[in-house]
């Protein structure tokens, strides 16, 4: 099926915007996104048009609010007023990047993994992860796992999680297996609860401080007033705005813009190195 996107929407930005670690490109360039049990492999094959493997339904059910298309982001990067110039060069080099909206559980898991390891390696664990632990889908492209269930990582033991490359993280993971198998934290619950309840319930889980939670708040509840702060947003803060945060009057959509200067930020690191 082609469908057509009108607003900003670039699949290898989305790709390197570090907000999902499970998506993969293609020889033909089809991009493969997976949330839950629905897989999608996606390629342009034209200005505005993709070509999806999946149903009308599903792709209006499922992935039109997974790429948060209901906003308009071409409109928000409008709202960068000339006096921030970081922060709309940010948002121009960032065109087509969008906030996924992605399964709750997994983003509680892989932004646990996320803490002090890089991407290559994040994505190396969760595919592990997976592996290991994941129901097998074949498809045209490829043999893969889906993301495991609380459940499944409940029973798994200490020797088989860490074979997934987990470090001390694992009985971090653990403590959210089964706080989440046995519903003292309920996910789906969550999407009905204000942002600051929605954010101290996900710290009831160990290892989840701030930054992990705003990143789940952001990329799981599409609560786009959080702000994950990270070494990188942490740097630009400091060399680029003198140590004030220039998020807040973004209101609702500081989120958004975070992942804009996220995007700048990595692929203009020479910038944010002091010099010497």
């Amino acid at each position: 099926m082609v469908i057509e996107i009108k607003d900003d929407f670039d699949l290898q930005k989305i790709a390197d915007s570090g907000q999902c670690f499970r998506i993969k490109t293609f020889d033909d360039g089809a991009y493969r996104f997976v949330t839950g049990s629905h897989i999608l492999y996606i390629r342009q094959c034209g200005q505005g048009c993709y070509d999806v493997n999946c149903s009308e339904e599903e792709w209006r059910e499922i992935w039109f609010p997974y790429f948060d298309l209901p906003q308009n982001y071409s409109r928000l990067r409008s709202l960068v007023p000339a006096s921030d110039a970081y922060m709309l060069n940010a948002a121009k080099t960032g065109s087509g990047l969008r906030i996924l909206r992605q399964e709750p559980w997994e983003m509680v898991i892989t932004f646990i993994i996320s803490q002090r390891k890089n991407i290559p390696s994040i994505k190396k664990s969760v595919e592990l992860l997976s592996a290991g632990f994941g129901e097998p889908v074949v498809t045209p492209y490829e043999k893969l796992y889906l993301f495991p269930s609380a459940k499944k990582l409940v029973s798994a033991s200490d020797d088989a999680l860490s074979e997934c490359r987990l470090g001390y993280r694992t009985s971090y993971i653990q403590d959210a297996a089964q706080k989440i198998a046995s519903n003292q934290i309920n996910l789906s619950a969550l999407k009905q609860v204000d942002d600051t309840e929605l954010f101290d319930a996900l710290k009831q889980i160990r290892g989840v401080g701030d930054k992990v939670a705003n990143c789940i708040c952001l990329f799981a509840y599409g609560r786009t007033s959080h702000v994950p702060v990270d070494t990188w947003i942490h740097k630009v803060i400091e060399h680029e705005y003198h140590g004030k945060e220039p998020f807040t009057r973004y209101g609702k959509y500081a989120g958004i813009m975070q992942q804009y200067i996220f995007y700048y930020a990595q692929t203009h690191k020479k910038e944010l190195q002091p010099v010497r």
